[in-house]
This record gives C-alpha cells, sequence and structure tokens, in this order.
C-alpha cells in the first residue's frame, strides 16, 4: 500500500476532506486517533524494542489507543499478533502502518489515508519506513483559522499563539514541498476546496492517480458523517454540504488589534501563501515586548482554562478515555526504562544468579 498522509494545521478543513476521500472505494480514510503524536514522545524511553516483550507492550498500547477513538473505527478487529507480524520493522511507525494496513483491507480498500496533521513533524520518520507516500498538504488562511481556533474546545486561543504555531507549520510545509517535489505533495487551500469542490476534489484524484466519484460532495450523507459530528461539536458541520462562503470571517469575527497581532507574527506566510493583508503593509511588524508577550501568555492561558468549561460533558468523557490511557502509558514509560522492561531486567538478574547458585 502507498500510504497518503495529510498534513498542516487543524481548523482547515481537513476532517472534511478526510470524508470526502473516505467516500472512494479505493481509499480508507478513518478518524485519527493521532498515533505519532500522542507515542512518539514515550519512544525515547521505551527500552530496547528488539525485545518481544517491549514492542509486544507498545503494539498493544497504540491498538488500546486506537479502540479508544472517539470516533469509532467500523469493521476492523486490532488482532495484536497480527499488527506485530506485519511490522517490517520494530518501531513505532511500522505499527502505525499495519494498524491502518488492517483497517483498510477491512474496508476492502486498496490504501488508507491518515488525517493526522501533525504527522508534518515526523515526515522524516515516515519517509524511512514507507515507500514514496504521498502528501496533501491543507491550508488556509491564517486568520480564519485563528477565528475558528478561538472558539474550538482544543488549540491555542490568543491571536499571538496561534499564529507563531500556524506560521511555524506552513513554513515547515513549504520545505518540505520543495523537498518532496510536486509527484507526492500536493497542495490544496481550504478556499479552493469549499468554493470549487468538484474541481479540487478531481485535481486531488488525479494527484492520487484514483477516479473522481460524484460521491466525494455527498460525504455529509454518510453515516462516517453522522459519528464524527455525534462525537464532538468541533466537527459538527461535516453532516452539512461544504459551505462555500466560509472564508474571510476574521473580517466580522476577530478584533482588528487580534487581526493585527496576527498579520505581525504571520503576516509573511500569509504573503507567500497569496493571503492579502488586512491592516499591516508587507514587512510591516510590531515589535513586542517581555511585558507585552507575557500578558499574551497569561490570557491565553485564562481563554484555554475558560474553553474546557464549555465543552459537552459526553465529548469530555470519550476524550478522558484516551487521555487516562496516555496517563497510563507515561506512568508505565518513566525514567530510563519502562516497568515492563524493568520486570524484564529483574527477571534475567534472578535468573542470572540462579546460575551462579548452581556453579557453587
Amino acid at each position: 500500500m502507498v500510504p497518503i498522509f495529510m498534513i498542516g494545521t487543524q481548523r482547515s478543513g481537513s476532517n472534511l476532506l478526510r470524508l470526502m476521500l473516505n467516500q472512494l472505494p479505493e481509499i480508507a480514510s478513518p478518524h485519527p486517533p493521532h498515533i505519532l503524536e500522542r507515542m512518539m514522545p514515550f519512544i525515547p524511553n521505551n527500552g530496547p524494542l528488539s525485545r518481544n516483550i517491549i514492542f509486544n507492550q507498545l503494539v498493544e498500547d497504540v491498538c488500546r489507543l486506537v479502540e479508544l477513538n472517539p470516533v469509532k473505527w467500523q469493521g476492523v478487529v486490532l488482532d495484536r499478533k497480527q499488527v506485530a507480524d506485519r511490522c517490517r520493522k520494530r518501531n513505532l511507525v511500522a505499527i502505525y502502518g499495519a494498524v491502518y494496513d488492517l483497517y483498510a483491507e477491512s474496508q476492502g480498500a486498496e490504501t488508507w489515508c491518515c488525517k493526522s496533521l501533525a504527522n508534518i513533524n515526523y515526515v522524516a520518520e515516515l519517509e524511512r519506513y514507507f515507500k514514496r507516500p504521498k502528501y496533501i498538504y491543507l491550508y488556509r488562511d491564517g486568520r480564519d483559522v485563528a477565528v475558528s481556533f478561538s472558539k474550538a474546545v482544543v488549540g491555542e486561543k490568543h491571536y499571538y499563539h496561534i499564529a507563531k504555531e500556524w506560521a511555524a507549520t506552513q513554513e515547515l510545509a513549504l520545505r518540505l514541498r520543495n523537498q518532496i517535489g510536486p509527484k507526492r505533495f500536493l497542495s490544496v487551500s481550504y478556499e479552493h476546496l469549499t468554493s470549487e469542490p468538484e474541481a479540487t476534489a478531481r485535481r486531488i484524484c488525479d494527484f492520487l492517480g484514483v477516479a473522481y466519484r460524484p460521491a466525494m460532495l455527498e460525504y455529509h450523507l454518510t453515516d462516517e458523517a453522522r459519528r464524527a459530528a455525534s462525537s464532538s461539536n468541533l466537527w459538527g458541520n461535516v453532516t452539512n454540504p461544504v459551505i462555500k462562503n466560509n472564508t474571510g470571517k476574521y473580517l466580522s469575527e476577530a478584533s482588528e488589534k487580534d487581526v493585527r497581532i496576527f498579520e505581525s507574527v504571520a503576516g509573511h506566510v500569509l504573503d507567500v501563501l497569496g493571503y492579502e493583508r488586512a491592516y499591516l503593509k508587507s514587512g510591516e511588524a510590531i515589535a513586542f515586548t517581555a511585558s507585552q508577550i507575557a500578558a499574551f501568555d497569561a490570557k491565553n492561558k485564562q481563554l484555554k482554562e475558560e474553553c474546557k468549561k464549555l465543552i459537552d460533558p459526553a465529548d469530555l468523557m470519550r476524550r478522558e478515555l484516551q487521555a487516562n490511557l496516555l496517563k497510563e502509558i507515561k506512568k508505565n514509560h518513566t525514567g530510563e526504562l519502562p516497568k515492563i522492561a524493568v520486570l524484564v531486567k529483574q527477571k534475567h538478574l534472578i535468573e542470572g544468579s540462579a546460575r551462579k547458585d548452581l556453579h557453587h
């Protein structure tokens, strides 16, 4: 299978595009459990994966993460042995690929697309393991992204922080575009996807080497869309047809002060991507003082705390299932070796001591 990775920043239409691609019989595109983003931080402390007991524990952890995903994967049973046996190497990326391969096969698809946009930070690892994978870089006017994040239950809330993260991600994507080349890297703007959905979908299909199907634009009628919408307010719009007038929202929903902050921090990236500035001219930027940035930090923290209080209890419960699992994994993987590796080490010490006793 030649996998497809969607990369970019959240709140840019990735759920819309995922559901459109999921309508193609050749491609399975489940809601992502963000395997690499969530599990990679544990790997440096994960002990020698060459040992069966440690590698199998990582397989177990990844499978449990998938099984607790807020939007359930339908029609697949993650047999741990099957997952382990499919891994060409003993690392997290191999487990990730094996899990997605099994899902694609369960759906009768030829390949799969992962819409975990944070995978942009792990392209080096993806390139080492997968054979010539393809990337769809989905981007959106960062000021509209900021408006969306300011109302979402996830992510940063102050325009200064959103602008910094957005700019850094787009800069990385643009560097990757130059390195990987057009045969395996496609740039798609949210604005084109929503204003010209059929033309954009056809362009994506050409890039992927599959036939365009009108069903791509009927994604909102699917059970997968309904499951996503019912799982979180974040994805409520996916049961609606493409919203064609969902751009330039920052002009009416953001203050001039906030837009000026965003354009000061990320205006150079807006320029590269072809978005016109609203207030600051090209090359113009506000020099924020240390005390101003400290105030931004405090406000961002306050806004994030306020947002937590607005999360739907059912949505929060689903999110906490995965969060609690990650806390458990982190607890087991603290120190130089995870708990399971310590048990292995103790076992070897006991066996070594027993052998010495036999010789005496």
